[in-house]
């Protein structure tokens, strides 16, 4: 069938961009190495696309861009429907919204996980007793503390806790929202896929 095959040459054509949209991103976290021919010939391919996520100041919070998450997301999207196309030979909307909500939770999961590493990385070095002012500790804190002071606010309705109680309740309550947004978000997924039309 000819959609079949087209849309498996689409899929392909994302996968591709996808590939190297990631290698210009972690190009970019290292910038002794983003120098030469290549680093040019790739930002000329993928920087556009890139640079229009991080015109949104909303995808920006602090010392961190999470608009390369988002595009990275929507490249996401795109494979899966043209994977779904070639694999069913047809689309509909409740597929696509069902796409579009794993994209969305797929972004949401990695935050998720992440914090909650570096929760579990600050949990780690406060037991082993490391120097709290080591720049490893300072970026982690700049980084947890507000995330922390707003989970801890809700839970202990504003009562001082200690440092420590402070991390493992933003461990468990991440932990637990992350199981738990997952499940939820599986379901509404199956029940948007079944929408006929």
């Amino acid at each position: 069938m000819v959609i079949s095959v087209l849309a498996r040459l689409l899929g392909a054509g994302v996968t591709v961009y996808m590939i190297l949209c990631s290698i210009r991103i972690f190009l970019s976290w290292a910038p002794e190495i983003d120098q030469g021919k290549f680093s040019r010939v790739l930002g000329s391919i993928v920087d556009p696309y890139l640079h229009y996520f991080a015109r949104f100041p909303g995808l920006r919070t602090g010392m961190f861009d999470f608009s390369p998450i988002v595009a990275l997301s929507l490249l996401s999207v795109a494979n899966n429907l043209f994977a779904t196309i070639a694999y069913t030979g047809r689309i509909s909307v409740g597929i696509v919204i069902g796409l579009l909500i794993n994209a969305a939770w797929s972004a949401v999961s990695f935050l998720l996980s992440f914090v909650s590493a570096g929760i579990l990385i600050r949990i780690i070095i406060f037991f082993a007793r490391w120097n709290s002012l080591h720049p490893i500790s300072l970026v982690l804190d700049a980084m947890l503390n507000p995330i922390l002071h707003r989970i801890n606010g809700i839970i202990y309705r504003g009562k001082i806790i200690d440092y420590l109680q402070g991390l493992l309740t933003g461990f468990i309550v991440l932990v637990i929202l992350r199981a738990a947004g997952g499940a939820f978000i599986g379901l509404v997924v199956r029940l948007a896929q079944a929408i006929p039309f």
